[in-house]
């Protein structure tokens, strides 16, 4: 269980075919890692099966690290619009199911995001995962590179709010049963 002077952020890497994602812990004036990793998707099916697991998964997320706020990537715009609606409907699917347990979202474009972490808006992937792996001490960068845009997103968050951690003390399950006594059956 978190303490009340902690905030947890969870940033995600939307896709269609791998989620990426990435947990930290405002510590103060740092961030601390928690985890990152990817949901493969490939398997799922055709596309609705694919957004019900991106559904199921996010709320496996929220269940299992109980954000206080979650940070996601928006969809860039691209010159393929097939591709861009489906990433769309990825991000929106996720959003949804942060938001049916009233978590707070917040949206990040990748330029934005690749500037809080590299401090250049055009950076590479690489360059961001390199870049994380020094500010968190990671032996091991994963090879899927999603799963550090996920933990970007939560980082670019961490410094776009501040480092104020969160006073309120409603990041947890017992709280917000408190504050949502008619939710639960």
């Amino acid at each position: 269980m978190q303490q009340a002077s902690e905030k947890i952020i969870l940033g995600i890497d939307p896709g269609t075919n791998l989620m990426g994602y990435g947990i930290i812990r405002s510590l103060g004036k740092s961030p601390g890692f928690i985890d990152m990793d990817v949901i493969d998707l490939k398997k799922a099916g055709d596309h609705y099966m694919k957004l019900r697991k991106i559904y199921e998964k996010t709320l496996a997320l929220i269940e299992r690290y109980l954000p206080d706020e979650v940070a996601i990537e928006a969809p860039f715009y691209g010159k393929n619009i097939q591709s861009m609606l489906k990433l769309g409907r990825a991000q929106g699917v996720a959003m949804a199911a942060v938001l049916s347990r009233d978590v707070p979202v917040f949206e990040y474009a990748p330029r934005k995001i690749k500037l809080a972490i590299t401090g250049e808006g055009d950076a590479s992937k690489e360059q961001v995962a390199g870049m994380l792996a020094r500010m968190f001490n990671l032996n091991d960068i994963p090879k899927n590179l999603d799963a550090t845009d996920g933990l970007a997103a939560a980082v670019c968050h961490f410094y776009q709010t501040g480092t104020k951690p969160n006073q309120k003390g409603t990041g947890n399950w017992e709280a917000y049963i408190r504050k949502n006594p008619d939710r639960i059956k």
